[in-house]
């Protein structure tokens, strides 16, 4: 008799009751076992759930050295979306442990939010006051992958004029006749009235949209940040703001110092209440079932289809 090998899924913030009933019920066509720790309160309970688990499933969920160290047996780490910067993937790889995300399982839903954003924002959340119209506007795409690509679609149905900038992309590979190649994050924020981010957080874009960026685009400028928070400058963002009243700042994630920018900005900036990028149903879903499935492929066939700590 073949055992199984067991996979947790930790989440503090967990997968939708029709994902988590999806996982229990595949998990023995895909030879596993599903574990579930939902809401739990401390890290003390992951670890202890984490002691006799060979596959790990996360969202948002903080993996540490501690957490790694407290697996003797994890052989894989799934996280349930594109980011995966909660992840210890060097100390991972140290350890032998696969990890992987499942890019583009979110991506409809992170685009058709960064529209929403962008029309609260262009009609000064919908409070009356004169706003602008996106039809016919720039828009600069930061990190052109698969939500960025979904984006460009969306805004050449708006009739807006696209270009993309991505350290992966050469000129002639945006995919889209539509869309133009921007040689340069510089020439991307003083050509676009619109920026919308899509960059991961790494020691080379943490804080790396700073002020000369954001003062270089053009008037009645909008920068929408669905990546990460600590892409932006918090502090020269503020003295941007301070400048240029014409500058809208809106985030799916709120800045450090987003307290301070409300009172201060209230009309300029927005910041969701949680991260909403993937708070849909589809998305939801489809990062768990990829999630699983990738997780149990591993386990099984040692596959790793999307690693990323090679």
């Amino acid at each position: 008799m073949t055992v199984m090998k067991k996979i947790l899924v930790a989440t503090e913030k967990p997968f939708s009751k029709e994902t988590t009933n999806y996982m229990l019920d595949a998990a023995k066509a895909l030879n596993v076992e599903v574990q579930l720790l939902e809401k739990y309160g401390s890290r003390e309970e992951l670890y202890t759930a984490l002691k006799d688990a060979e596959g790990l499933i996360v969202r948002s969920d903080k993996i540490d050295q501690v957490a790694i160290d407290t697996a003797p047996k994890l052989e894989v780490i799934v996280r349930g979306g594109a980011g995966y910067d909660n992840i210890d993937c060097a100390y991972a790889k140290e350890k032998g442990i696969v990890v992987m995300n499942t890019p583009g399982q979110n991506s409809n839903a992170v685009a058709e939010l960064t529209f929403g954003l962008l029309f609260m924002m262009t009609r000064k959340k919908f409070s009356g006051k004169q706003g602008f119209e996106i039809s016919g506007k720039k828009l600069g795409i930061l990190g052109y992958g698969n939500v960025g690509r979904r984006i460009a679609n969306y805004a050449l149905g708006f009739n807006m004029e696209v270009s993309a900038f991505d350290i992966f992309l050469k000129p002639g590979q945006t995919g889209n006749e539509g869309v133009a190649y921007c040689p340069s994050v510089k020439e991307l924020f003083a050509s676009s009235q619109v920026i919308s981010l899509n960059i991961p957080a790494t020691e080379e874009t943490k804080k790396s949209i700073g002020y000369d960026l954001m003062m270089s685009m053009p008037k009645n400028a909008v920068i929408i940040n669905t990546a990460r928070k600590e892409v932006i400058h918090e502090e020269e963002l503020a003295k941007v703001l301070s400048e240029r009243k014409d500058l809208y700042y809106v985030s799916d994630v709120a800045p450090t110092n987003a307290q301070e920018l409300l009172e201060e900005f209230g009309d300029q900036v927005f910041f969701t209440a949680k991260k909403l990028g993937a708070q849909t149903e589809e998305a939801n879903f489809n990062a768990g079932k990829a999630a699983l499935e990738q997780a149990a492929k591993y386990l099984n066939e040692k596959i790793a289809d999307f690693q990323v700590n090679k």
